[in-house]
């Protein structure tokens, strides 16, 4: 069972989250290769993330958040079902979840990409910085 010191990573699905790695759909792909791949935005994404019982398209594990590459059959009833009880599961333990269309993606790659430092920026906002160390203590 996934365990929260690991970000709740479950290896049960770690073969098919490797296999979605190298079959990732265009948007999917655009989005890794112009926003998030290679610190593009100062933080560590990864790509297919296996958390809980599902895997994350794109999960930033220090900043907790999940983004979600929705094609065309997120917009079929059932699947509309399971991606809000995955999302809704995710937050409870958590994570922020942001959505995007393919569509989005592809035809507004830098709308995405300032959504995402958005989120980000709001993120660090609530974090609690650690305290100086007392002056003497050098």
């Amino acid at each position: 069972m996934p365990t929260e010191n690991n970000n709740f990573y479950n290896k049960r699905l770690q073969s098919f989250a490797h296999e979605n790695r190298y079959e990732m759909t265009k948007a999917e792909a655009c989005l890794w290769k112009f926003v998030l791949s290679s610190k593009k935005l100062g933080y560590t994404f990864n790509r297919q993330r296996p958390v809980l019982n599902y895997i994350a398209d794109f999960m930033c594990k220090e900043l907790k958040i999940i983004i979600e590459v929705d094609g065309y059959s997120h917009f079929l009833d059932e699947i509309i079902i399971k991606d809000e009880k995955k999302q809704k599961e995710l937050e409870n333990i958590g994570y922020t979840v942001i959505r995007f269309q393919d569509s989005e993606i592809l035809n507004q790659i830098d709308r995405v990409s300032i959504a995402i430092l958005n989120c980000i920026e709001q993120i660090e906002s609530k974090k609690i910085l650690p305290l100086p160390p007392p002056e003497g203590d050098n």
